[in-house]
């Protein structure tokens, strides 16, 4: 709104409006705070750090218990609160800046009860204090709703979550609120996975007018696209495949800023093999390698995801000819197992002059990937900054196969330059008839 539509909507408001509208969480809400219409038992708020999780949390608690007055009784009368430690729900959930008691309207707060570690409301309801640390003090209480705070890193989430459960017990329709940043843990993911179970999800950025703009220019310049950055600013839920060649948070470990002088840069291509809105992706991976000393010092570097989706023959092999010009490549390597020779063809009518080499596939994906997947245990590869997609594809390949959707034309791209620059070179380093072989 403009100053004057502002000044416009609040002279229109009579003084006990005005009075009443700063509690009013439902006319200052973001989308992900507001509780999802229909039925549910649970419902999920996922987000990054300074998302609005906490007031979320706390002003779902304030609806469950709040009458229309002040002594008027609500939907709750027992209400749990559970955080890692009963320290964090004191300080968090009941005293902190987004906690209950700040989100409480003068004549409706409730009051600290210290000894019993619980608030009471002046309609009687009860919010009783609990620490994740120590399950078994849910053993007896029942509640007829649940307030859960940071679930993914609790120690003992697992036996808290259970004893939680048989504890809600109380009233029609016990529900609970989960308010966490999301982690890679079994518990998170199979109760995110039932039925009776809802979610929201947010990043750090979607509340970024009641955050300070230093801190939100600080984290996105250190970790915006890398595996912290996505899990704890934009509240991703990243999980590993089980016997994954490639973990987020190994990949993370990898990325630097520059790759400085190279010895080689390639563009490696792994064309799609049909066309059209269904067509697989065309993989395109810009990669260089420094090669000092011997193979065991030489060090890799992917520089560029360039990939498109639902590209024409002509369109993936003009911006691979582009590619190979603006990042000064020796050579360009692609994939014919499904193409041919067509595939020259199309990227000569782009670059005559283009240095280019055909590959085959004659061993399995997951046979090719994993001699470039030890390069990375080893320290040699890195990635100049972050690729959301190409690793999302690395962390989904196993021992077993690819576990995502479609084909991961980004891996194979990705498998195809790192065997050329490092794997080749150095068996050919090692063989003692051509070992004067040099690199530009």
């Amino acid at each position: 709104m403009s100053e004057s539509e502002v000044d416009d909507f609040l002279s229109g408001l009579s003084t006990n409006a005005l009075r009443a509208l700063p509690w009013m969480f439902e006319f200052w809400a973001l989308p992900h705070q507001i509780a999802p219409q229909g039925t549910w038992n649970t419902w999920v708020i996922l987000g990054g750090r300074g998302a609005g999780k906490t007031r979320a949390g706390a002003e779902w608690v304030r609806g469950q218990v709040e009458g229309a007055r002040p002594t008027s009784q609500g939907r709750c009368k027992q209400i749990a609160l559970i955080g890692e430690t009963y320290d964090q729900v004191r300080d968090v959930m009941v005293f902190g800046d987004s906690g209950i008691m700040a989100c409480s309207p003068p004549d409706r707060r409730p009051k600290w009860e210290a000894t019993k570690r619980r608030l009471v409301w002046p309609n009687g309801a009860v919010a009783t204090c609990y620490s994740a640390s120590d399950p078994e003090a849910l053993r007896g209480p029942q509640f007829d709703g649940a307030w859960v705070d940071e679930l993914a890193k609790w120690k003992k989430a697992r036996e808290a979550w259970d004893m939680l459960q048989f504890a809600l017990r109380l009233g029609d329709d016990p529900q609970q609120v989960v308010t966490t940043t999301p982690q890679n843990v079994a518990v998170l993911k199979e109760i995110l996975a039932q039925d009776a179970v809802v979610s929201t999800s947010a990043p750090t950025s979607a509340n970024a007018v009641n955050l300070a703009q230093s801190f939100l220019d600080k984290v996105t310049t250190q970790y915006a696209g890398s595996w912290r950055g996505r899990q704890e600013l934009d509240g991703e839920l990243l999980e590993d495949v089980e016997g994954a060649l490639w973990s987020l948070n190994a990949i993370d470990q990898a990325r630097v800023e520059t790759a400085g002088d190279l010895t080689r840069v390639i563009i490696a291509v792994d064309p799609p093999t049909t066309s059209g809105e269904a067509a697989d992706e065309c993989g395109i991976i810009v990669a260089g390698v420094r090669m000092k000393g011997v193979p065991q010092d030489w060090q890799a570097f992917v520089i560029a995801d360039l990939s498109m989706a639902c590209a024409s023959p002509n369109a993936w092999a003009k911006a691979v000819s582009a590619a190979a010009v603006e990042y000064g490549a020796d050579r360009v390597v692609a994939e014919v197992n499904q193409g041919g020779d067509m595939v020259e063809a199309i990227l000569r009518q782009h670059s005559a002059l283009l240095p280019y080499r055909s590959v085959h596939a004659t061993r399995g994906k997951v046979a090719r990937a994993e001699p470039v997947a030890a390069l990375y245990e080893q320290g040699r590869v890195f990635h100049v900054g972050a690729f959301k997609k190409l690793e999302d594809q690395m962390c989904q390949m196993s021992l077993a196969g690819f576990s995502g959707k479609g084909s991961p034309d980004r891996v194979d791209a990705l498998v195809w330059a790192l065997t050329d620059l490092m794997i080749e070179p150095a068996a050919q380093f090692h063989n003692p008839q051509i070992r004067t072989l040099t690199y530009r």
